[in-house]
């Protein structure tokens, strides 16, 4: 026979019920910050790679511009974050996570497989994302300084700006 207790979790039934953290609110326009912060680059490099899919490895104005989204964007995720140590993580992780996205966008919309080196797509892939990466740390380090001012915007103006040329020259190292 049930009764009502059986509705119950055993969980509750024995008194160890833990509340439940405040799930993610996406009314919030942080949240979409974040989350834009980690898809930006995987979006740009989409739309590139079905619009004009890149013929040659060699850097193109586009990849510049995939670097520098995926370091901008991790900027602007880790900005939302107070504190030194949420601000690094954020940046980093949102960096890495847009990378491994990014590589894998060009992974699947290659256009061709080939195994004794990637297709140009995969290439610009890979390059803009290391390029980016190394701009958001770049991004996360001017952060680690301005942690201490109250205002996100402020932190984050020049951080974004500090990641995107990062990365543009990262680029160019790169390329060469």
């Amino acid at each position: 026979m049930s009764g009502p207790e059986d509705d119950v979790p055993v969980s509750v039934r024995l008194g160890q019920v833990v509340a439940p953290e405040d799930p993610e609110d996406w009314t919030r326009p942080l949240t979409w910050v974040a989350a834009l912060g980690m898809l930006a680059a995987p979006v740009v490099a989409v739309a590139w790679f079905l619009a004009a899919r890149p013929q040659t490895a060699d850097p193109e104005p586009m990849t510049a511009l995939l670097a520098a989204t995926l370091a901008a964007a991790a900027t602007a995720a880790g900005a939302t974050q107070l504190g030194r140590g949420r601000a690094l993580a954020g940046t980093l992780v949102a960096g890495l996570f847009a990378a491994l996205a990014t590589i894998a966008v060009g992974a699947v919309l290659a256009g061709e497989r080939q195994l004794a080196s990637p297709s140009p797509t995969l290439a610009h892939a890979i390059v803009g994302s290391l390029a980016g990466l190394g701009g958001a740390a770049v991004g996360s380090a001017v952060l680690l300084v301005a942690a201490r001012v109250r205002s996100r915007l402020a932190r984050a103006v020049p951080a974004l700006a500090a990641a995107a040329v990062a990365a543009v020259l990262a680029l160019e190292l790169l390329a060469r």
